[in-house]
């Protein structure tokens, strides 16, 4: 019998990709997602191939599966962009505290390992730079994204109780900017709004003056840093990004140029607490995990404009 990984969030953009290598590393992969923000498309791939399994399930409200052989627990069920977890406060909140509970719970039941996806919001907007894990954050607890950050710094917190508590085998992947296919055009996260205004030649939207900085990690890089983690014995939180830092405003010409596009630049307001500084350090990951990305964002945004292409001219 082969050994089974629950992926909450599987239905997402990186949950997706996850469900796709687990089960391509020979797994018996169950995809756990309330469609609240993921989408069945992303898992075209999987569907109806034995060995993969989706249940649509609001793991806040608790996980009950019947399920042998639980190797891994990886927790990805979240709204992810601030236009989602705006317009879901509740949930999101919901979802990082009473989700992760039900999904540690679901871990402990059987020994399993457990990864919780953890993102570079817990470091608010960082008056430390680059960030590395030992940092504590600069968060607005009640401001707009709070419901975001502070979701993740507690389920953080329970995750490590677990830990201490259970000895539980645990990891935490701070997350930092991903991009890639299965995005969804609306997402309402600059890349993607960038492109679909490139393809169709439409304004390309940039808040503030453009010059804050992000670091964008392609999702197949990702994925493999999610592997190493989940197989590691660290149990300390690991960023995992691409330490190269760009301001927005250039993504925002790079990706006019590979599209080819005819879209001119307008500015619009910043949004409240938006990050101004965003790169991580990575030293944690190359060290204890041998991790650091490989594919460069030019080819990175190649990659990413064949998909949105397909999917801008279905919309």
């Amino acid at each position: 019998m082969k050994d089974a990984i629950v992926i909450t969030g599987g239905a997402g953009f990186i949950g997706s990709h996850l469900c796709e290598h687990f089960y391509n590393e020979g797994f018996e992969v169950v995809c756990v997602d309330n469609l609240l923000t993921g989408r069945q498309e992303n898992l075209a791939n999987l569907a109806g191939k034995p060995g993969f399994s989706f249940i649509e399930l609001d793991i806040s409200k608790g996980i009950d599966l019947k399920i042998t052989n639980l190797k891994a627990v990886l927790n990805f069920a979240s709204p992810a962009s601030p236009k989602d977890y705006i317009k879901y406060p509740i949930e999101t909140l919901r979802v990082g505290s009473f989700g992760t509970y039900a999904a540690l719970e679901l871990a402990r039941a059987h020994q399993a390992r457990f990864l919780m996806a953890s993102t570079s919001e817990v470091y608010g907007d960082p008056l430390k730079h680059p960030q590395d894990e030992s940092y504590w954050g600069n968060v607005n607890p009640i401001g707009q994204r709070s419901v975001y950050d502070e979701a993740k710094r507690f389920a953080e917190a329970i995750t490590m109780a677990y830990h201490r508590k259970y000895g539980l085998d645990i990891k935490i992947a701070r997350i930092f900017n991903t991009y890639g296919p299965r995005m969804r055009l609306n997402d309402g996260r600059a890349l993607p709004n960038f492109f679909y205004q490139a393809l169709n030649n439409q304004d390309i939207t940039v808040y503030g003056n453009g010059r804050q900085t992000r670091s964008f990690c392609y999702i197949d890089d990702l994925v493999d840093g999610l592997a190493k983690l989940l197989w590691s014995g660290e149990h300390q939180p690991v960023n995992l990004g691409n330490p190269e830092e760009i301001p927005i405003m250039q993504l925002a010409s790079e990706i006019k140029d590979v599209c080819g596009s005819k879209s001119q630049i307008r500015f619009e307001p910043l949004p409240e607490d938006d990050p101004i500084l965003r790169r991580p350090d990575i030293t944690r990951a190359v060290k204890t995990l041998g991790w650091q990305p490989q594919v460069s964002r030019k080819a990175g945004l190649k990659k990413t404009l064949e998909y949105f292409k397909v999917l801008s001219e279905n919309n």
